[in-house]
């Protein structure tokens, strides 16, 4: 093909002798904007809206209780996830001496979601560094709200359990599920002021900050220390490549995926690396690789775990009323306790003004916010596969976590519709 140029335009000459013309057509042209502005923008904002998020969890949440207790798929679908590549019924899957995780289940508990906790550990830096929580007064409220809601859960489920070998499970009351908390608030529209989304967003992620040092310092197993010295190690390297300012690439990824098997075999939590690894991404990449992880740890990662961790069988060996303590524990923590907790502490606060309430949100709006809040969902039930060994009590945990969180969505909802419509301009 002859390639000329006529008039400054690029022009080709077929092997017939017809001149083409490479410039795509007026046509051409106005397809391509009809296809951006109708069908690619608006799935874009789709794909990042926190509605999507939590309808998407919701849906892989029915779709996994309804195939673990159907007579035909729910031994072939918790065998999936749950069996062992080597019938050893360990953690470790055994190669040489490289050990890794021994199960799909394992490996999107301890692989998958240390991505999942690599993306919210740069958005904690981020909003530290240059957001919500970057300054004393925007940070305090928020602070004060999760330590309250993370505080009262605990007590009272410790108090419920006391005496019971549930007690291990004080912390899976103490989360809240940031998609689902954000996605039912932005169901809720204008009845909902953007201050208390935002206010929200901020104690959510303040509260997975608590998460993980619950998770590092109550939730491991035997301390292997020269794999921990290791782990040590590698987070000095790469502490130097950035002060020396080495571009952030492909090798601090790969010391980064060294450091999450040193972690996994240090008997603290494997998704602490990710937590560790995000801890020094440079600024200035932050929202750069938060972008790029969004899709894949909110429409694979989360699916993929939610699907695999709500593989729960209801049948008559599932008793709820023989581990009960353990079941209220929860639920009552999540429901009563987190809304509890955020209302008084920043009530109390508020009161003594020690801090202020966001503009436009008053207590009425704050108690439907802290009542949201009570959806724990994710975090909770990735603690209660940490908090117990025995398959049942993981199961009792997930189901009251499932039921807690509905009912906090549920009360949080009816709440607003009946109250907020009246009270949506008060600031007080």
């Amino acid at each position: 093909m002859l390639k000329l140029q006529c008039n400054g335009s690029k022009m080709e000459k077929c092997c017939c002798g017809k001149m083409i013309s490479r410039i795509p057509t007026f046509e051409t042209l106005t397809m391509l904007s009809f296809l951006k502005h109708h069908f690619l923008n608006p799935l874009k904002e789709l794909l990042h809206d926190s509605k999507t998020i939590g309808i998407g969890l919701l849906c892989c949440t029915v779709v996994s209780l309804l195939l673990s207790n159907y007579s035909l798929t729910n031994i072939n679908y918790i065998h999936f996830w749950n069996n062992s590549f080597v019938e050893n019924h360990q953690q470790h899957l055994r190669i040489g001496i490289i050990q890794l995780p021994n199960s799909i289940l394992q490996i999107i508990n301890d692989f998958l979601m240390t991505i999942f906790f690599f993306a919210v550990a740069m958005e904690i830096k981020r909003e530290i560094v240059d957001g919500e929580l970057s300054s004393t007064k925007k940070a305090a409220l928020p602070v004060f709200a999760a330590f309250g809601g993370m505080i009262v859960p605990a007590i009272i489920f410790l108090f419920i359990t006391k005496n019971t070998y549930y007690t291990n499970g004080w912390a899976i009351p103490t989360a809240t599920d940031i998609a689902f908390t954000i996605g039912i608030a932005s169901m809720l529209g204008k009845r909902i002021p953007n201050n208390l989304k935002i206010f929200l967003m901020a104690l959510a992620i303040i509260d997975d900050l608590g998460a993980i040092v619950v998770i590092a310092f109550f939730y491991g197993s035997t301390i292997h220390w020269i794999y921990l010295i290791l782990a040590a190690a590698i987070m000095i390297v790469l502490y130097v490549l950035n002060k020396l300012r080495f571009k952030f690439g492909v090798a601090h990824f790969m010391l980064g995926l060294i450091l999450w098997y040193c972690i996994f075999n240090s008997g603290i939590h494997a998704t602490i690396a990710g937590v560790a690894f995000g801890a020094i991404v440079p600024k200035k990449f932050l929202q750069q690789f938060e972008i790029i992880l969004h899709n894949w740890v909110y429409f694979l990662i989360l699916p993929l775990f939610v699907l695999a961790n709500t593989a729960i069988t209801i049948s008559s060996n599932f008793s709820v009323v023989e581990h009960q303590s353990l079941f209220l524990g929860i639920v009552l923590g999540l429901v009563v306790g987190k809304p509890l907790g955020i209302f008084l502490i920043c009530f109390m606060f508020t009161k003594f003004k020690v801090v202020n309430l966001p503009e436009n949100v008053s207590y009425k709006t704050l108690l439907v916010g802290a009542t949201l809040a009570g959806i724990g969902f994710t975090m909770s039930i990735f603690i209660a596969t940490l908090a117990y060994n025995n398959l049942l009590l993981q199961d009792v945990s997930k189901m009251a976590t499932l039921i807690a969180s509905a009912l906090a969505a549920i009360i949080g909802v009816v709440v607003a519709l009946i109250y907020l419509p009246k009270i949506q301009n008060e600031t007080s």
